[in-house]
């Protein structure tokens, strides 16, 4: 099988042991920078060109696709699906996931257990916003943020008020969220392949720091997780769309809650911490899937 990673990095970790399971596996396998293929949007025939050729000989794709990215990549993604190739993440999904506020809408109206959440315009309107999430300490979520990166813990409802208001006047989108106290810097990481949850870890903040990322000084063990929690992560990766996903869960007094579902899960830090070969799983399920998928005529 012929097998392209689209990714523009192909140094990173998760990138690598992509290559190196499809490899391994016997695939055709090749390394694909995203923002350098080029599209023929055309009804006879389309098509991808990548240096000076046609890509028309790709049986199966895998979108490893940045945030700041996500147009650009979504709509390659979405070129390679009209040729008739199996994308292990399709483009609507990837988008949908990426859209911040869209997949919580889309999650509570399926009944996902979420951490209170509001969303507003108006400034006049945050400090009953405030109120409606349980008041501070509370989360501040920018709306394009990853990796921890434009997520804030603000203290007092006086510094929640000053920072939505900054933001906003920075023309930019914010959350705000329920702080879970009782968490203590801890949440639980579901990488999701197809209909099973293949690994699972628990992400600890560093001391003085709320958020658990990895990228953020997180460390990272093995944890078992519940039958409820397994169901919660394969539901919403489901509600996304999406095949491959990254499903992060905290343990609250409410219950487990949903924080967020990532599109493009990182492979590194599950990896290490539990040692399971997610790689692998991930390849096999587009071997599974990809010989079930029929290419649609150039036409069609």
């Amino acid at each position: 099988m012929k097998i392209a990673i689209l990714s523009r990095r192909p140094q990173l970790y998760s990138t690598r042991r992509l290559f190196e399971a499809a490899a391994a596996r016997s695939h055709d396998v090749r390394i694909i920078n995203t923002l350098r293929c080029y599209m023929n949007i055309r009804s006879e025939k389309a098509s991808i060109h990548y240096h000076g050729q046609q890509l028309d000989d790709i049986d199966a794709i895998i979108p490893r696709i940045g945030a700041s990215d996500t147009f650009y990549g979504a709509a390659v993604v979405r070129q390679f699906e009209m040729m008739g190739v199996f994308a292990a993440n399709e483009a609507i999904a990837i988008t949908r996931s990426r859209d911040k506020l869209r997949a919580l809408q889309l999650l509570s109206k399926k009944g996902v257990g979420l951490p209170p959440t509001g969303f507003a315009h108006s400034p006049e309107d945050i400090p009953d916003l405030i109120k409606m999430v349980g008041g501070a300490p509370l989360v501040i979520k920018l709306l394009q943020g990853t990796q921890g990166r434009g997520v804030i813990l603000a203290e007092t409802k006086q510094a929640a008020e000053s920072m939505i208001d900054a933001f906003t006047g920075l023309k930019e989108n914010t959350l705000i969220q329920q702080f879970i106290k009782e968490a203590q810097g801890c949440d639980i990481r579901c990488f999701v392949v197809g209909q099973k949850v293949v690994a699972s870890m628990q992400r600890q903040a560093q001391e003085g720091e709320f958020r658990s990322n990895l990228h953020r000084g997180g460390k990272a063990a093995p944890v078992e997780i519940t039958e409820a929690e397994r169901h919660t992560a394969i539901t919403a990766a489901r509600i996304m769309g999406l095949h491959i996903a990254g499903v992060d869960l905290i343990r609250s007094n409410q219950g487990t809650l949903l924080l967020e579902v990532n599109s493009s899960p990182g492979l590194e830090g599950i990896e290490k911490a539990t040692g399971v070969d997610v790689a692998t799983s991930i390849i096999e399920f587009i071997e599974t899937h990809a010989k079930r998928h029929h290419r649609k005529p150039p036409n069609g």
